[in-house]
């Protein structure tokens, strides 16, 4: 017997895979990767357990659901219901390649109120397509019988009863499983994070057939929205100014202060005369030069460029364009 867990690399993940495979099932740990959460902690936690894993990248249907989900959005930008019931439904079709008969996850009833509510959780595995094939080893006892159960794959009697927000019973299983090494419960989706979320919102406004390389300069520098169709990003290190070096395009325009050393400044978008002028001022006010004394910017696009000099103004005069 075998089964598929979806694995987010969490204290969850971890004991709901220990607990099945505990009852002599072979697990197989899947991770849905998007460029809004990394399988990084998913691969050091499922070696901590010796779990064998697979990525799989979801980045296709899963902007969808970002863009359009069904069942809205949490507290930011993420769709946490019509995520899991992506991730689920993937796990379903992906039961017969893998020879495996079911599919279960770590989630607990209540441990977050919008998401893993039971009305939440019985969407979430009705819209995977596989409702019956879905099992929660962490909550089972406190939700409808499953078909593993039903067909005695797995003793629902060797299950748990987990639920609410507290940490201490999970903490406390990890301890009788041998389990020392597990993330903290802090979560590793970027759509939960506010300052993400608000750039995110303000590009699926302005440009909603964006592309991924979008979403990964998002993760970098200070962005600016300085006309209707117009940001600039401004990088805040020399490692987030390599970082838009190299994720800029041959066509895109770059700024770089020339007097003093400063950011390394990428814009994008429809970039008039103005526009540009106000890119070379911005970056201008974020490096060393000193403020009311003239800075030289330099503006290339494709190794072709041309030299501004402009006033450095105070940052807070641009306070107002901050994404």
């Amino acid at each position: 017997m075998k089964a598929l867990c979806v694995f987010s690399g969490g204290l969850d993940s971890m004991l709901a895979a220990q607990i099945v495979r505990a009852q002599g099932i072979d697990v197989l740990g899947l991770f849905f990767e998007t460029p809004f959460f990394s399988s990084h902690r998913a691969k050091l936690s499922a070696k901590a357990i010796q779990l064998p894993l697979k990525v799989v990248d979801l980045t296709k249907p899963h902007l969808e659901v970002v863009k359009h989900p069904a069942h809205g959005y949490g507290g930011n930008m993420n769709p946490c219901i019509d995520c899991h019931a992506l991730m689920l439904r993937k796990a379903g079709e992906m039961l017969q390649e893998e020879g495996a008969s079911f599919v279960l996850t770590g989630e607990v009833l209540g441990q977050r109120p919008m998401s893993q509510n039971l009305k939440a959780l019985s969407i979430v595995a009705t819209q995977s397509g596989f409702p019956k094939l879905i099992l929660r080893p962490l909550s089972a006892k406190l939700l409808q019988t499953t078909l593993p159960e039903e067909k005695g794959w797995v003793q629902r009697d060797l299950l748990l009863n987990f639920s609410g927000r507290g940490r201490k019973p999970q903490m406390e299983l990890a301890r009788k499983l041998n389990i020392s090494d597990y993330p903290s419960p802090a979560g590793g989706c970027l759509l939960t994070d506010p300052i993400f979320s608000r750039r995110l919102k303000d590009l699926l406004r302005g440009e909603p057939n964006f592309e991924i390389r979008e979403i990964e300069l998002m993760k970098v520098g200070r962005h600016f929205r300085i006309g209707p169709h117009t940001r600039i990003i401004v990088g805040r290190n020399k490692g987030e100014n390599e970082r838009i070096d190299a994720l800029a395009k041959p066509e895109d325009l770059l700024l770089v202060a020339q007097s003093a050393p400063g950011p390394t400044v990428l814009a994008l978008g429809d970039l008039t005369p103005e526009l540009q002028l106000l890119a070379a001022r911005i970056t201008a006010s974020y490096s060393d030069a000193k403020e009311g004394e003239q800075a030289e910017v330099k503006l290339s696009v494709k190794g072709e460029g041309k030299t501004l000099s402009v006033e450095k103004a105070a940052k807070n005069e641009f306070q107002k364009m901050l994404i």
